[in-house]
């Protein structure tokens, strides 16, 4: 019998009836210690966002027989260094995709069709109209980290008629004929991209990557969207384009985070600043809870795990 905890009933009721191999029990592990009786029960621990550091994990890690923490984010740079030993770390890949891509679009369209003029003109009770608002159609757009998440963006961006090619570690043709480039080429394609979208992780690879050397090959008036890790930018670097007028920003995540209160990013021109909402999803999604299923699926059958990113213990 596989038992899976989730952290609170709601999400329990998602999920639903897993068959007779397999069921559920309500534990959230920020909240105290796994119940003594379901101690050697647990195989699949599922927890809530926000939840994390070492407490938290060493609960998990107390109970002998859990297999797969399933974390509810794509990211998971901020759980990998508390897994315990032998446990694999489950990230929600495929879960946020469609959130995600949406909403970097909505920032997208929102700078592009100068919307928070209009919401400030409402607001005023001023009809200004904003003559300057070019469209998403025939703009050449770059999705830099073109993986499940840039290739949702590059599907939106295609259907409004934009011209999308992708960033990744190595050039290849996506499987949905994106042209995607190299990273160590980046410089060379970003002067002709009018609309950059930021859809990294960031490791020390990718950490201040958006510098002044990138910010300065972005043509002007381009468009800089960050759906990714706030590290990836350099803030300084692109206060200062913002601060000249030469490029725009549209950023769902910053460094740092959160954004403190008089910081120069508030008030610098041209920036639309939301505070990582982008792929923020309910548990009770009906994707998350597919990913549980499969999750239950794969141990039932003695299969590997679904989005296995890291076990514990290994280098």
């Amino acid at each position: 019998m596989i038992t899976v905890s989730v952290p609170d009933s709601a999400v329990a009721d998602a999920i639903g009836d897993l068959g007779d191999g397999a069921r559920v029990i309500v534990w959230d592990p920020k909240q105290g210690d796994v119940p003594e009786a379901e101690r050697d029960r647990v195989n699949i621990a599922c927890i809530a966002h926000l939840s994390g550091g070492r407490t938290v994990y060493n609960r998990m890690g107390a109970c002998p027989n859990l297999a797969v923490i399933q974390i509810p984010s794509a990211g998971y740079e901020h759980a990998a260094p508390f897994v315990p030993e032998g446990i694999a770390l489950a990230n929600a890949r495929g879960v946020h995709d469609t959130r995600t891509a949406e909403f970097a679009i909505t920032l997208a369209l929102a700078s592009q069709r100068g919307l928070p003029h209009v919401l400030d003109a409402q607001r005023r009770g001023k009809w200004e109209p904003y003559v300057l608002s070019p469209s998403l159609a025939d703009r050449k757009a770059l999705v830099v980290g073109y993986g499940s998440i840039g290739a949702a963006i590059g599907s939106r961006l295609r259907a409004m008629e934009a011209e999308v090619e992708g960033v990744a570690t190595t050039a290849r043709t996506a499987s949905d004929g994106t042209v995607v480039h190299a990273i160590a080429d980046i410089h060379s394609v970003l002067p002709s991209a009018e609309l950059v979208f930021m859809v990294l992780p960031h490791n020390n690879a990718t950490d201040k990557l958006v510098d002044t050397k990138f910010l300065a090959a972005m043509p002007d008036d381009a468009l800089l969207i960050n759906v990714g890790r706030g590290a990836c930018v350099d803030t300084d670097a692109l206060v200062a384009e913002l601060e000249s007028g030469r490029l725009r920003a549209g950023l769902d995540v910053t460094d740092p985070e959160p954004l403190p209160e008089g910081h120069p990013l508030w008030s610098a021109p041209g920036v639309i600043i939301a505070p990582h909402i982008a792929g923020f999803n309910q548990l009770t999604d009906r994707r998350y809870a597919n990913l549980v299923r499969a999750q239950v699926r794969a141990l039932l059958a003695g299969e590997d795990s679904v989005n296995i990113v890291v076990t514990g213990g290994q280098a």
